[in-house]
């Protein structure tokens, strides 16, 4: 079990749980409708489906490393440090790609195209994410990707599933004709409360990787901080955050989150600690936490302020 978690990188799984949660309770608030059911096979698809994930990039990891070991490889790569076979990381890998697929199956057939075909797409970003000749995690991509994928799309589908009316997209089939429409009513609101958990996960995905630049130059990854410099990378990182509050006013001006959101601000000073002190240190021992730690600060008041809104 050990192994599987950290095969899996349990501990990273708060990047898809949080705006799931997020997501739930924005659309109580802004719409009054949920959909419980279909809530619960999509987070069961969405959790297997994002450990999948995680499971194929470490083993693509352990496949195309270079060196192996030194500079904490074989402790922070579950395949070394437990002496995991490779064939029942394949297992794993494959089991949990199955469970994704046949719950993202029930909630198609309790839906419509468009979440069939927003679906597909995150299935592969996913596999391309780790797999194939260049996989995203080895370009300066990775952040870019993942943010939108995971602090967008899936809430987004969490907020489609869950409106009986009004949805913010629609795909009509009308004879030889295939038209999108957009509802920019509902759809504002909705990517206004989404960007900051977008920026978060990006922020996840940027401080990863600016404390694995010496393992990913050794192992031939050009990720974001290699490719602009380990100064410019914390520059981008502080700004992520800004972008982030500021987004959040700008939600409470516009009448899109509640004024109650104002306590989100109260633990700003704790944020810019933390960054503070990830500037002075990047390390995944001593410093990453704090990445996923500003998470939960900007989240967890947001959620429980709308969330109080909603209930009010």
């Amino acid at each position: 079990m050990r192994a599987f978690l950290k095969l899996v990188e349990i501990q990273t799984k708060i990047a898809s749980v949080v705006p799931f949660i997020w997501s739930i309770v924005y659309t109580g608030y802004r719409f009054r409708s949920l959909q419980p059911l279909l809530l619960i096979y999509f987070f069961i698809s969405m959790l297997a489906f994002d450990m999948f994930t995680t499971a194929l990039n470490n083993y693509q990891d352990w496949k195309r490393a270079r060196k192996r070991h030194g500079y904490n490889y074989e402790k922070h790569n579950a395949i070394v440090r437990y002496g995991m076979s490779e064939k029942t990381v394949i297992l794993i890998i494959a089991v949990l790609f199955a469970i994704a697929v046949v719950f993202g199956i029930l909630v198609f057939l309790h839906a419509d195209y468009m979440v069939l075909l927003l679906g597909m797409a995150c299935f592969l970003v996913g596999i391309l994410y780790s797999a194939g000749p260049l996989p995203i995690s080895r370009t300066p991509l990775g952040e870019i990707f993942s943010g939108f994928f995971m602090g967008y799309v899936l809430p987004f589908i969490v907020i489609y599933l869950s409106l009986f009316t009004g949805r913010p997209i629609r795909l009509v089939l009308e004879n030889e004709h295939i038209s999108i429409i957009l509802n920019w009513q509902v759809l504002l609101p909705v990517t206004v409360a989404l960007i900051p958990p977008m920026l978060l996960i990006a922020g996840i995905m940027l401080a990863n990787n600016i404390c694995d630049v010496e393992d990913d130059i050794e192992n031939k990854r050009y990720t974001l901080p290699i490719c602009m410099g380990k100064e410019k990378a914390l520059i981008l990182f502080y700004l992520l955050y800004v972008l982030c509050y500021l987004d959040i006013l700008v939600g409470i001006v516009l009448g899109y989150l509640p004024v109650l959101s104002l306590i989100t601000l109260l633990p700003a000073f704790r944020v810019v600690r933390n960054l503070q002190a990830f500037s002075r240190l990047q390390t995944k021992k001593d410093t990453f936490r704090y990445a996923v730690d500003n998470l939960i600060l900007v989240m967890a008041p947001l959620i429980l302020s709308t969330l109080l809104a909603w209930l009010v």
